[in-house]
Formats: C-alpha cells, structure tokens, sequence
C-alpha cells in the first residue's frame, strides 16, 4: 500500500437529467491517473456524499474501483460509520477509507481517539484521520495526532487545518513512522511538501493534474526553485477554485472544459457565479502560460 504522492478527490459530475453522470465520471477517472495522480479518492467532501443517495454511492465506487483495478492504482473511500467501512471490504482495490474526525458534538481528544480505535478495529481497511478542525470544531495538538498515528489499523492522516500551525510543523518534524502526512488545504501544499508531507490529497489537482503531480516529485526530488515557482502558481489556482464553495467551481471549470456535462451541484450548494469561474479559467491558463518558462530557471 501507498499513500504517498497525489491523490485526487473525484467530483460527482450530473446529467442535466439530474443522474450521476457515470460515463463521465469513468472518463474523468482514466484522465487523472493518466495524467499522473498516484491514486484516487471516491466520496469525499469533494463528491457530495451527503447529496447522494445510497445507491449512487455504490455506483460512484464501483466506477472508481473498476478504474483503478485496471490501472493498478489505490484507492481511498469516504467512510465515517461501522456500516460504511464495512462495505468497503468487497473492494479489494480500496487501501484505506478517509475517516472524519467526528464533526459538531465535540467530543474531546480522548472521544476522538477512542472513535478512532473502535472504527479500525472493524475496518476491512486501514483508516486515513480526516483532521479539519475549522469544519469539524475539535482540534487535536500534536500529541493527539501521535496517539492517533499509534492505533493499529490508523495510516495516515489528511491534515486540512486551514494553514499550517505549530503542530503541524511539529508533526512534521519527527513524523511517526510508517504513518503517511499528506496535506488537504489546496493553497498550502507547496509549503507542507517543502517541510516532508508524503503527499497530498487536492481538489485542485482535478483541474491541474499533471501540475499538482509535478510540484509533489519536485519537492520529493529536491528540485526546490521549480517546486517554489510552480507552488506559487498553483496557490493562486487553489484560491481562486476554492473561492466559493467546493466543490462548485471546480465544477464550473471541468464543465467549461468539456470534462462533465454540466456544472451542476446539489444543494445545499448553489452554483458558482460567473465572475469566480472566469477568474478560476484565467489562473489555470496562467500556470501553463506565457510565463510557464518561470519554473525551470
């Protein structure tokens, strides 16, 4: 199992009719790994869980299994409960399931790490900690993060707290061993790279694969002046998708792309408005653009 390098949380496109668009989703799917993403991520926060029915789940991860089974890649899955993990035991291709600390009740650190140990003690797979404190209201010091980092069957955690913070860097300092960092705030991967994460797992990368793939090898092969300019450019791209709503102008973009066939979200998400798309277009076109010539100097 890997979970180093970038992986790439997988939008639920829409039909006008309103269906889960699978066709394209397999397609968009193929693209991704194609263009250098080390593994996918089926029904995370990016995919609209919540707005789905049970069924289109199912059908979400079968088209991503079938994908990555054919290309040898891993995949991670969306699962916060004992009956959701438990599903994901039919999948061989799924390598850990991406876990939420537990949202709004706020249970307290040591809720938090017994929810922990009693989800992968009944997990088929390991379990990647889904650490985002400003959506969740639970922080965890670095010394939570290693007590989590020691329960059999943890692997890893998605490290999403809106910047990076003296626990991150402390975390990143001396990281456990055998636990994989990767990083989940789109605009500061570059920065969490520079300072050892594994990897990441970024929105972003729909729109800019092949970029997002190039900033994690340069970083991991020591190639810094590429990795910073590219980190620059790719910043201001994850700001500008990230400007409304995710996972609403992603879509925008994908569908202004041609990639999906249509741009439509589920509520309670509200589509993007067509000044924060046009600024998005304009930043990815940029990365790649005229002054492209910036990242090999």
């Amino acid at each position: 199992m890997t979970l180093h390098g970038l992986h790439v949380p997988l939008i639920t496109p829409f039909e006008a009719s309103g269906e889960v668009a699978l066709g394209a989703l397999e397609a968009l799917a193929r693209r991704l790994l194609a263009d250098g993403a080390a593994g996918l991520v089926a029904l995370g926060t990016t995919g609209e869980p919540g707005a789905l029915t049970d069924a289109e789940k199912r059908a979400v991860i079968e088209v991503a299994a079938r994908v990555c089974r054919e290309r040898r890649a891993p995949l991670v899955v969306g699962a916060n409960t004992a009956g959701e993990l438990r599903e994901l035991g039919g999948h061989p291709e799924v390598v850990a399931a991406l876990t939420v600390v537990p949202p709004f009740v706020r249970p307290g650190q040591e809720g938090v790490l017994a929810h922990f140990a009693h989800l992968a003690g009944l997990s088929p797979a390991p379990l990647i900690v889904y650490d985002i404190p400003y959506r969740t209201g639970q922080y965890l010091p670095v010394a939570a993060l290693r007590r989590l980092a020691a329960i059999p069957g943890v692997a890893g955690v998605k490290s999403a707290r809106g910047g990076i913070d003296e626990d991150t860097v402390g975390l990143l300092a001396d990281p456990p061993p055998g636990f994989a960092i990767l990083g989940g705030d789109d605009p500061y991967i570059s920065p969490m790279l520079a300072l050892g994460a594994h990897g990441g797992i970024l929105a972003s990368a729909l729109v800019d694969t092949a970029g997002f793939a190039r900033l994690v090898g340069a970083w991991r092969s020591g190639e810094v002046r590429e990795a910073r300019a590219l980190g620059h450019r790719l910043a201001l791209l994850s700001l500008r998708l990230f400007a409304e709503p995710n996972p609403t102008v992603i879509k925008a973009v994908l569908h202004a792309r041609g990639d999906i066939p249509t741009p439509a979200v589920r509520l309670p998400l509200l589509a993007a408005s067509p000044d924060t798309v046009a600024a998005a277009l304009e930043a990815w076109e940029t990365v790649w653009g005229p002054k492209a010539e910036a990242f090999t100097l």
